[in-house]
């Protein structure tokens, strides 16, 4: 598939990296290049910081017109050590307010429940994870199961969790996020869910 990814940091860089060697053709646009990477890509992956994510891509409408927008951003305020403190949509998350601004783009949420490493990596861990998917259409959510099992993530792990206001709670999650470094260290982990 034709992928454009927002976001060159750690994130960002990861997925493409992974994505490209899972055979998807892959762009990762500067700034300058961003909308016409959007309109040309079958899907677009924000992994853009999530406090600027809504007012960067609602600039992008029109390029993200038909598109399915895979969030994989936590929008939160960060404390003095720079660590998330709070989430920036209360009530919310950062994926309800993407779908809002852009009624015309399929917004699916995933991967933003875990250290950005095991995004691509999910076999590292000592016990299978659980990847979520958030979003109002479900064929767009099948297109990105099969991303995320280009990714490493075996079916059993990947976890529809409904519409997109299911991402309250997997953005919530990253409050989870702060105490588990400080106690761990910068390690590898994710939510897994025990049945």
């Amino acid at each position: 598939m034709k992928i454009t990814i927002l976001g060159r940091g750690r994130v960002g860089g990861g997925l493409a990296t992974a994505l490209t060697r899972a055979g998807h053709d892959v762009t990762a646009p500067d700034r300058s290049a961003v909308a016409d990477a959007a309109r040309s890509a079958q899907i677009v992956i924000n992994a853009t910081p999530g406090a600027g994510s809504l007012d960067r891509l609602t600039a992008l409408r029109d390029a993200l017109r038909g598109t399915i927008l895979v969030d994989v951003s936590n929008a939160t305020v960060d404390g003095p050590d720079g660590l998330p403190a709070a989430l920036l949509y209360p009530g919310s998350s950062l994926a309800e307010q993407l779908q809002q601004a852009l009624p015309e783009t399929r917004v699916v949420k995933t991967l933003n429940t875990m250290l950005y490493s095991v995004m691509t990596a999910p076999t590292v861990l000592t016990q299978a994870p659980t990847v979520f998917l958030s979003g109002d259409a479900p064929p767009a959510k099948q297109i990105v199961a099969g991303i995320l099992a280009d990714l490493g993530w075996h079916r059993e792990w990947i976890t529809d969790l409904g519409g997109i206001e299911t991402a309250r709670a997997t953005e919530a999650a990253i409050l989870f996020v702060p105490p588990v470094i400080r106690s761990s260290g910068f390690a590898p982990f994710a939510i897994s869910i025990a049945r």
